[in-house]
């Protein structure tokens, strides 16, 4: 059985996760079932709220974000965390953007992501 989870970061003391909560909550995921990270310029960027979410999720389930920039502090890092969703078997729908990776077009856009997160894996690799 399949599962929606949400994911809600607020990168800084101003963000509040609230809205976000809310916004998870309209598209009916359960409280339960949203996983959160607080960050702040120190801080650690493990986001134990993320890689929580990844081990609890299966293949099938649906990660719902409020916007893309969610998945990462920089560009290469939402390429990187949404290559991961793809490649686990999990669906991404970002309500800010409207993608859907659940439909033909939001599956073409996660395999450009992807291929852009590899080319730029092969790029650090070659440069050190």
């Amino acid at each position: 059985m399949t599962c929606t989870l949400g994911y809600a970061t607020a990168s800084s003391v101003e963000q509040n996760l609230d809205d976000q909560l809310a916004a998870l909550g309209a598209e009916g995921v359960d409280p339960r079932r949203v996983f959160t990270d607080r960050l702040s310029e120190s801080a650690d960027r493990a986001r134990a709220g993320l890689h929580a979410m990844l081990s609890y999720a299966r293949s099938g389930d649906t990660v719902i974000v409020v916007a893309l920039d969610r998945l990462g502090r920089s560009t290469t890092e939402v390429t990187r965390t949404i290559a991961d969703l793809t490649d686990r078997g999990l669906r991404l729908r970002a309500l800010r953007e409207g993608l859907d990776t659940g439909t033909s077009t939001g599956h073409v856009v996660a395999s450009v992501l992807r291929s852009l997160a590899q080319l730029d894996l092969q790029h650090d690799r070659g440069s050190h």
